[in-house]
């Protein structure tokens, strides 16, 4: 198994988060440190590793 960097999301958790509006799959934006919701057109943080999954915390997609 590949380490992850201090960052860096289990891609195990990965394939099982969905977006807690829409329950639709979601794309990982590495860069940004993101959970994209193409569906909600919302971004969720990931925070240390961890995916902030609250609507209230999520960026909205232009």
């Amino acid at each position: 198994m590949a380490e992850r960097g201090p960052h860096e999301v289990d891609p195990r958790l990965l394939e099982i988060l969905v977006c807690p509006l829409t329950k639709e799959t979601l794309e990982y934006d590495r860069d940004r440190q993101e959970l994209v919701s193409r569906g909600a057109r919302l971004a969720y943080p990931i925070r240390d590793g961890i995916p902030i999954m609250l609507p209230d915390e999520a960026r909205p997609l232009e």
